[in-house]
């Protein structure tokens, strides 16, 4: 192969995509290899010749016989034709070297070679081992014609189209979200983000409900006992599974969660919680609370899931409670937040499903007037942002204006300042009451912007809301 990209450097076309230099088991070759790369990138020729003066004085090929083994290599030329079947088998081999490294190591971290990693971190490991090979060894990709992305792209806007209420993508249940969004798409990274108390984990549990819902229905459009095709996957690292459907519950049946946990409930009550749950025992919905989750068992788990029973969705709830592949030892936090939003967004495109991972804020909110979150206030921002197509933030002005509630003890002013300041705050009360905003700070695919949504804390419930009421609906 050497060969003929020295007699003819067009064969070089037919290899730069997926060979390197560190993939011949010879280093010499790939030197060579890397020189002739350079040159021919660079516009430049790419021959024995013009590569003898650079290898000359460098001492390269000495052990090969000198700057003869050029010319050497050059009659060793049977056809350029051939040039990518030779790359492949190159890139082939170094394959299988790998192949044979990486199972070397398995084999040694079974025998105790590395006390840290018992047996399931020792299969995260190699998991993770072999998807990056996968990942950077493999030879898929490459271009796809236009007249098939066009193909995509009208199959999108048919769904679209025949779907009620215009979303082309997954619904997330609430009406406002869709229309700005236009659903949850395929290989799309979102990112919910909050500080604490405001609602992230209602919100997400809101939105895997609904789409829970729209994948039932969808199932039984025309079989009355139809199977969904897909389930929603919720990996929660801060609430164990039976909180969450508790909270799922207490929504549907709007029985407050806080009765429940105590007990203060009656008949009615309890029998109305048990017909709810039967009525939504049948939602595809699937929960992972495994505390501190790695990367490399979320998205093995993951995968298994979609060839199982199909995936439509995931959500992980939260982001920084994630730690990183095993056997992976980032330098800092930020970059271990990096590799995980990185891993995330490949788990989007590779699985074809939209992931929303929640995310915590940092305590700079706290410290300015305004309480409105901003991009820069998400933790270890950098990354975040960057990788994520939405970035939405939970907002609800009634968590803080309770903090200001006015005290007549040690209040400053006379009786009639405190009861204007009083009557002041309660009028700010009442307009924040069961309010919550949802803040899109981010959305590479459309606009951002601010959608108003109902939020009961008694049954930590989000739904839509109607500022303006007509009478005279169209």
């Amino acid at each position: 192969m050497l060969g003929a990209l020295l007699a003819n450097n067009k064969a070089y076309e037919r290899v730069s995509e997926f060979l390197a230099a560190e993939h011949f088991v010879d280093p010499v070759h790939g030197r060579i290899y890397q020189a002739v790369a350079r040159r021919i990138e660079a516009g430049q020729l790419a021959d024995p010749v013009t590569l003898k003066a650079e290898f000359e004085h460098a001492g390269v090929l000495d052990e090969v016989g000198g700057t003869a083994y050029l010319a050497q290599l050059g009659t060793a030329m049977v056809g350029i034709i051939n040039a990518g079947d030779y790359g492949r088998a190159i890139l082939d081999t170094w394959l299988r070297r790998q192949l044979i490294d990486i199972g070397e190591t398995v084999v040694n971290n079974a025998f105790g070679a590395d006390p840290e990693l018992d047996g399931p971190l020792q299969i995260e490991a190699a998991e993770q081992t072999l998807f990056n090979l996968a990942a950077d060894g493999g030879t898929s990709g490459g271009f796809i014609t236009f007249e098939r992305a066009l193909t995509d792209a009208i199959l999108g806007a048919e769904r679209s189209f025949r779907r009620a209420g215009t979303v082309s993508g997954l619904t997330t249940g609430l009406r406002d979200l869709d229309a700005k969004l236009g659903g949850m798409h395929p290989s799309d990274l979102l990112i919910l983000a909050g500080r604490p108390g405001m609602g992230k984990t209602a919100l997400a549990t809101k939105i895997a409900f609904g789409a829970a819902k729209a994948l039932l229905a969808e199932a039984r459009l025309n079989d009355p006992n139809g199977v969904p095709k897909a389930t929603v996957a919720v990996f929660s690292l801060e609430m164990s599974s039976e909180q969450l459907a508790t909270r799922l519950l207490s929504e549907e049946a709007r029985i407050s969660g806080d009765r429940i946990r105590r007990g203060d409930i009656g008949q009615k009550d309890f029998d109305k919680f048990v017909q709810v749950s039967r009525d939504i025992s049948a939602l595809p919905i699937q929960i992972d609370d495994t505390p501190a989750i790695t990367m490399s068992a979320l998205r093995t788990r993951c995968r298994r899931l979609k060839r199982t029973k199909g995936l439509a969705l995931v959500i992980v709830d939260y982001l920084q409670l994630m730690r990183p592949a095993a056997g992976t030892k980032p330098d800092n936090r930020v970059l271990e937040i990096s590799m995980i939003t990185q891993g995330l967004k490949a788990l989007a495109k590779e699985l074809a499903i939209p992931v929303m991972a929640l995310s915590q804020l940092s305590r700079q909110v706290e410290n300015r007037d305004d309480k409105r979150p901003q991009l820069s206030d998400l933790r270890e921002s950098g990354s975040i942002e960057q990788d994520a197509d939405a970035v939405m933030f939970v907002y609800r002005d009634e968590y803080y204006l309770q903090q200001k509630e006015p005290k007549e003890v040690g209040f400053e002013g006379s009786g009639d300042k405190f009861q204007a300041s009083l009557t002041e705050w309660q009028q700010r009360m009442e307009k924040a009451h069961n309010r919550a905003d949802l803040i899109i700070a981010k959305q590479r695919h459309g606009p951002t912007g601010t959608i108003p949504l109902l939020f009961e804390g008694e049954f930590t419930r989000f739904g839509d809301i109607d500022l303006v009421h007509s009478e005279y609906p169209d």
